[in-house]
């Protein structure tokens, strides 16, 4: 018995497999008949053995059923909702070999897609076994199994498959001994096929779409944005509905059963949007419209404000301000800033910000001023000052005034007439500016031996100037005497004036004290006394 047990179990899995291959699927919200009634062709194989007839009770032989593939299957089935139902069903097989018929009844769920319906029931109920020669034998029978549906019209289906298991154990005390309790109670393993025909009945009455329109916020002010939303009822779930938008005022941004109104440019009232829903799959009554109001406000006319100010507010000739101008609106318009103008210079400058060029302008305060414009025209402007400063004189600074070379070999500090001339020059610039300095900067080459020949050089055109031949009388406390590492057989003259300072680098002070001045005709020599005659 073993081969039928497999077989049953085999015809079960496959039931099974029909109709969980769409659990994944999303079933479609539609209209479920009240009742439906399959009628269809059966073929059964029993699942089991039977004792032959015509045996000794204590030497029976037990046969297997064959397949039984002339038959007849029915079932009624009355739907509590899209899901569940309660099924009586009927079963019968008849041929040479025997005759088995069922009657059950059991839940039924069914699972319905868009173009197919698939199913599972659980039944119990009553199975009758007729064999030739033997008595009638029953059983209580449990039959699982399921199928799949093919929707052809609204009040008729086709039943592509069931796959149905169907267990009975059934007695046959009359013709074998209790010596064999496996003959004398044989357990069938059945399994059986169905195809056919389902009818429909008792289909609630058709619902027509509809929608519903809502608008989010229903009152907002010109410029803000209002959302609208469409809500379709009673269509097919599975089918991908298409929307439409309108409005009578205002510009519509769609996406889907979702629209934004934008309400910039709309002048202040009421106004109403629309949305028209269709769904392309349905032949008939496919289409449901729905409308929603709000209303805009115009805010009130302020003009915007704005103020300037300059940075910095006040500048030297030729040195630039920055000018930031800042305008807003009471209303929340959007501004811009333009038209930008200044009473002295020139101004340049994008938005809110702008520089004035002072190149050229007179001292004195220079107003600048702009002009905020808003969305809608209304204008402001505003303006602030720079003042204009002439620049001080620039602060006085140390010059070379002329050189003075030496080329006099043999005494190479020796002020000649062409460096007497020179100094006689620098002596008048001192005279005629009493509060400036002299710097006298000293140089020796370097091919030249003589030890503190550039001080020397300094510290006797110095002495020149204080006390020479030239009486020229410059305070000696006016001029300073420096030596410098640039080389050279020259001393330079170096004009500091008042308030100035000597910033030359490379330089040296000379320690007046170590080095002194060499007259330019020294005294002769005193001469030895004579020697007295013997």
């Amino acid at each position: 018995m073993a081969p039928c047990n497999a077989l049953g179990r085999r015809v079960l899995l496959a039931a099974l497999l029909l109709v969980m291959v769409s659990v994944t699927a999303a079933s479609a919200q539609e209209q479920v008949p009240k009742v439906d009634l399959f009628v269809g062709y059966q073929w059964l194989n029993p699942g089991g053995s039977a004792p032959l007839p015509f045996r000794s009770p204590n030497n029976p032989f037990a046969q297997k059923l064959p397949s039984i593939p002339q038959g007849l299957g029915t079932a009624l089935a009355y739907n509590f909702d899209q899901h569940w139902a309660l099924e009586l069903d009927y079963g019968g097989n008849y041929n040479k070999f025997g005759v088995e018929q069922t009657v059950s009844v059991g839940p039924r769920f069914m699972w319905r897609t868009e173009g197919v319906n698939l199913f599972a029931h659980t039944l119990l109920g009553y199975n009758r076994l007729s064999i030739p020669h033997l008595n009638n034998s029953q059983s209580v029978s449990p039959i699982l199994g399921g199928g799949i549906d093919l929707k052809v019209w609204k009040p008729l289906s086709l039943r592509l498959i069931e796959a149905d298991y169907v267990f009975g154990r059934f007695g046959f005390a009359d013709a074998v001994s209790p010596a064999f309790p496996d003959i004398r109670h044989s357990s069938f393993n059945g399994a059986r096929l169905r195809t056919g025909l389902i009818f429909n009945f008792g289909y609630p009455p058709a619902v027509t779409p509809s929608a519903s329109c809502s608008v989010q916020p229903s009152e907002v002010m010109v410029g803000e944005p209002v959302t609208a939303t469409a809500t379709g009822s009673n269509f097919n779930a599975k089918h991908t509905l298409t929307y439409s938008w309108s409005s009578t005022g205002g510009k519509v941004t769609s996406k889907d059963n979702t629209a934004s109104i934008d309400t910039n440019g709309v002048a202040g009232g009421s106004y109403t949007v629309t949305a028209h829903i269709t769904d392309a799959k349905m032949k008939k009554g496919g289409e449901a419209s729905c409308t929603a109001n709000f209303t805009v406000k115009e805010p009130p006319k302020n003009p915007p404000t704005m103020t300037c100010s300059a940075n910095p507010s006040t500048v030297q000739t030729g040195t630039p301000s920055n000018i930031t101008c800042t305008c807003s609106s009471p209303d929340n318009a959007s501004v811009s800033i333009s038209g930008w103008t200044a009473s002295g210079g020139s101004i340049s400058g994008t938005g809110g910000n702008a520089t004035l060029n002072t190149t050229g302008a007179s001292a004195g305060p220079i107003t600048v001023s702009a002009t905020c414009t808003d969305s809608r025209g209304l204008t402001a402007s505003a303006s602030t000052q720079v003042t204009v400063e002439v620049p001080p004189p620039p602060a006085p600074q140390a010059s070379k005034l002329s050189t003075c070379d030496y080329p006099n070999p043999k005494k190479p500090w020796r002020v000649d007439n062409t460096c007497k001339a020179v100094l006689d020059d620098v002596a008048q610039r001192l005279q005629h500016e009493p509060d400036a300095k002299l710097v006298i900067v000293g140089n020796a080459d370097p091919t030249e031996k003589r030890k503190n020949l550039a001080a020397e050089r300094a510290v006797d055109a110095k002495a020149y100037l204080s006390g020479g031949e030239a009486k020229q009388g410059i305070d000696a406390s006016r001029i300073e005497v420096r030596t410098s590492n640039e080389g050279g057989k020259t001393a330079e003259f170096w004009i500091v004036p008042a308030g100035a300072s000597f910033t030359e680098t490379g330089t040296t002070p000379v320690d007046e004290n170590k080095v002194k001045a060499i007259p330019d005709h020294p005294k002769p020599a005193a001469k030895k006394a004579a020697k007295p005659k013997a």
